[in-house]
C-alpha cells in the first residue's frame, strides 16, 4: 500500500519509519528543508510519561489569574487576540478543568505514554539508535508545600495506572543531583520517576529519518501542503501550495499546530491550537554544576535536560496563534531562572534561543486514529508530549492501517471524544 505521511517531526518520522517496517511504500511530505525542525528541533528533551497530569485540571485557572499581566509567566493566554480559534479552544479548555475530567485525562494520557516509552526502549535495543540519551529517569522539584502534596496526591493516582514515583526529602533529591546545591534550602521535596528518559529529539528524529530511508521510506521536503481533496468520503490527494496533488491510498495527518489548518479544507474540525514553548541552549562541556539528570521545576514549568556537552533549559506556553517568533522578555526569563538554578553550569552569555507551536488539545490528550474520512488516519494533537508519545502512537497508526488490533486499548484516544 502506498501512504503518504504529512509532516517530518518526531511523530510523523516516527509513524513513516513503522509503516515501512510493514513494507509500505511511504512518502513523507515536509515544507521544511529537513526532518525534526518544527517543534522536534529544540524542546525540553524529555520521555517524561511523569508529565501526564493535564494542563487543564482544576488549579490552572486560578493560576492563569494569577498570572493576568505578567509577560514572564508560565502560562500566558493573549484573550484580548480577536481570534475565534483561541475562544472556542478555551471554553473547551476551562470545561476539562474539573478534577473528574483531570482524573479521566490523565489516564488516557498515561497509557499511551507508558506504551510508547516501552515501545521507544524496545526500538533502541533492536536499531542501536543514539541521541545523546540518558536513562536515569527525570527529578520533578517543588517549593512549595501544597504544591509538593498535590503532586503527591497526583502521583499516588498514576501509580495507579503503572508509574512508577519515588517521594524524595530535599536532601535525598540533593543526593541524587547534586547540581541543585544552590536551590537545595528552598525545597518541600520532590518525586523521581526512575524510567523516564532525556535525551536530543532533533537529532532522535534526524537519525530515525535515516533509518526510514534505509528502510524504503521517500522524504519529499521544502513541500508545503495546503490542502486535502476528497471525493465520495475518502481523501484523493495532498494537495501543494505549488498546486501538485500527491496521491496515495491511505494518507496519516502528523502536521502539529498546522493539522487543523489542512484539515479543515476537507470540512474537518481538529480542536487542536499552539501553544509557544521556549528554550535555550548552553554550552556545558563537562561542567560538574550542570545536572547530570533531567530536572523539572514544576512551579516555574521548566525542565533541565543535559545533551552531551550542551544544557536544553525549555518551558513555558503562550497561546497566541501560530506566530512562532520568539518574546524577548519570555527566553529571557528562562535565562534568568536557568543562572539562578545552575549558576555555575555553562557559558549563559552565548545560550541559543529558541521558540516553537506545541499542538495542544483542550484535554491533553492526542488525537490518534482513524477519521471520518476512510483513508485518513489521525497522529496529531500530541501537545508538550510528542517525544514521549511518538513511538507508540507510530505502531498504533500501522496496527489500524494494516487491519490488527492495536496493543492498548484507543477508547478516549480518538477525535470522536469531541
Amino acid at each position: 500500500m502506498k501512504i503518504i505521511v504529512m509532516g517530518a517531526g518526531v511523530v510523523g518520522v516516527s509513524a513513516a519509519h513503522r509503516l515501512a517496517e510493514d513494507g509500505h511504500e511511504v512518502v513523507v511530505v515536509d515544507r521544511r528543508p529537513g526532518a525534526g525542525l518544527e517543534t522536534s528541533f529544540a524542546n525540553g528533551g524529555q520521555i517524561s510519561a511523569s508529565h501526564a497530569e493535564p494542563w487543564a485540571n482544576p488549579s490552572t485557572p486560578w493560576k492563569a489569574l494569577k498570572w493576568l499581566g505578567r509577560e514572564d509567566a508560565p502560562l500566558v493566554f493573549r484573550w484580548t487576540r480577536v481570534d475565534p480559534a483561541l475562544w472556542a479552544w478555551g471554553l473547551r479548555f476551562l470545561g476539562n478543568c474539573t478534577a473528574a475530567r483531570a482524573r479521566v485525562n490523565t489516564e488516557r494520557t498515561l497509557r499511551l505514554a507508558l506504551y510508547s516509552r516501552a515501545a521507544l526502549k524496545a526500538l533502541r535495543a533492536e536499531t542501536g539508535i543514539d541521541y545523546d540519551q540518558r536513562t536515569v529517569g527525570i527529578l520533578h522539584i517543588y517549593r512549595d508545600a501544597v504544591e509538593f502534596a498535590h503532586a503527591r496526591a497526583a502521583a499516588r493516582h498514576m501509580a495507579a495506572h503503572g508509574l512508577a514515583r519515588e517521594s524524595l526529602t530535599p536532601a535525598e533529591c540533593l543526593a541524587l543531583e547534586p547540581a541543585l546545591a544552590t536551590v537545595g534550602r528552598s525545597l518541600a521535596g520532590g518525586l523521581h520517576s526512575p524510567d523516564d528518559e532525556s535525551g536530543d529529539a532533533h537529532l532522535f528524529t534526524v537519525r530515525l529519518a535515516d533509518l526510514a530511508r534505509r528502510a524504503g521510506v521517500t522524504f519529499l521536503f521544502g513541500h508545503e501542503i495546503r490542502a486535502l481533496a476528497s471525493d465520495g468520503g475518502r481523501i484523493t490527494g495532498v494537495v501543494g501550495a505549488d498546486g501538485r496533488v500527491l496521491t496515495a491510498d491511505a494518507y496519516v495527518l502528523s502536521l502539529g499546530s498546522f493539522s487543523p489548518l489542512v484539515a479543515r479544507s476537507v470540512a474537518l474540525r481538529l480542536p487542536i491550537y499552539p501553544a509557544k514553548g521556549y528554550s535555550i541552549t548552553i554550552d556545558i562541556g563537562t561542567s560538574a554544576a550542570a545536572p547530570t539528570l533531567s530536572v523539572t521545576d514544576d512551579e516555574l514549568k521548566m525542565v533541565y535536560s543535559r545533551l552531551g556537552e550542551r544544557l536544553r533549559v525549555a518551558g513555558t506556553a503562550e497561546l497566541a496563534g501560530w506566530d512562532d517568533r520568539p518574546t524577548p522578555v519570555r527566553a529571557d526569563a528562562l535565562l534568568r531562572h536557568a543562572r539562578e538554578m545552575f549558576p555555575d553550569a555553562g557559558d549563559y552569555g552565548r545560550a541559543q534561543q529558541w521558540a516553537g507551536l506545541r499542538p495542544k488539545t483542550p484535554d491533553s490528550v492526542p488525537i490518534i486514529g482513524r477519521s471520518p474520512l476512510a483513508n485518513l488516519f489521525l497522529n496529531t494533537g500530541h501537545g508538550t508530549l510528542g517525544w514521549t508519545m511518538a513511538t507508540g502512537s507510530a505502531r498504533i497508526i500501522a496496527d489500524l492501517i494494516a487491519g490488527r488490533t492495536p496493543e492498548i486499548d484507543l477508547s478516549g484516544l480518538g477525535l470522536e471524544r469531541f
